[in-house]
């Protein structure tokens, strides 16, 4: 647990919240949100082991959130989630769902229990995943809107070739959003912003593009070797080529294959006896 971002136990504080509940309903809500380990299981699971539809699961797990939520134990722990939620400010105010408990937690269990107060916490709101951005937390709806364009603007400004570094890409995002670029804690936070994102992705050599772009999301040889030419900045024999894609990227390249790869894509251009 990383303790300077929160004191509390998350598990210990499932618990307590959940002890106001009827036995059964305490069993389903263990298991629709994997309190005590693993994956949390869907209506349609729990239904079935309870021989009722998945509908009256739904049901049920809506009247929990409600009674814990106005229970005593919640009202005793409310420093928590102030805690949380302070937690969340500091992370960016706006957060990738995963990365941020993930930040706070690697403990799977312990994420799930993290992940279940979010979901009681009144000051949090979850944003499901859309084609621009995956699911995200939030404690501040004004700054959430202003992350959301200032993405959308930076990914609308780049090309399927356009590669930048981590450092180049964070500081267009707070152009996009008028902050002051050299602020290390905001450009932490434009960092993790970056991440919330569906369009934006970053190589495997660790510069930031389009998410689909050929060189974020390396689909064969002629994408590695796009990359190896890249970073090596200047002609290449495709020898050479098959072999750093080899000790660069642990991607089998068959030299043959790599030269005929060369030769069928417009990205490379032929400068000398297989030099590329």
């Amino acid at each position: 647990m990383t303790k300077e971002t929160i004191t509390f136990r998350p598990k210990l504080v499932g618990k307590a919240l959940l002890a106001s509940l009827p036995e059964r309903a305490q069993d389903i809500m263990r298991r629709r949100y994997g309190l005590e380990g693993g994956e949390g299981e869907t209506l349609e699971a729990i239904g079935q082991r309870y021989g009722v539809t998945r509908e009256r699961v739904r049901q049920i797990e809506e009247f929990s959130l409600r009674a814990v939520r106005k229970s005593p134990n919640f009202v005793a722990s409310q420093e928590v989630f102030s805690e949380l939620e302070a937690a969340l400010h500091e992370y960016g105010g706006i957060a990738h769902e995963r990365e941020f408990l993930n930040h706070l937690d690697k403990d799977q269990a312990v994420q799930n229990n993290l992940h279940f107060l979010l979901v009681l916490g009144e000051a949090f709101t979850r944003l499901k995943e859309d084609d621009h951005f995956h699911h995200r937390w939030l404690v501040d709806e004004a700054l959430a809107e202003r992350v959301h364009d200032s993405l959308r603007q930076v990914a609308g400004t780049l090309s399927e070739t356009d590669l930048l570094s981590e450092k180049e890409m964070i500081s267009r995002l707070l152009a996009a959003l008028n902050e002051q670029v050299g602020d290390s804690a905001m450009e932490a936070k434009a960092r993790r912003w970056l991440l919330i994102s569906k369009r934006l992705g970053v190589s495997p050599v660790g510069e930031w593009g389009l998410a689909n772009s050929p060189s974020v999301r390396v689909r064969g040889v002629r994408d590695y070797a796009f990359l190896v030419l890249r970073q090596h900045g200047s002609p290449m024999h495709f020898l050479e080529v098959a072999k750093s894609i080899e000790s660069l990227f642990e991607h089998r390249a068959n030299p043959a294959t790599c030269h005929n790869e060369l030769i069928k894509d417009k990205r490379f251009v032929l400068v000398g006896r297989g030099i590329y």
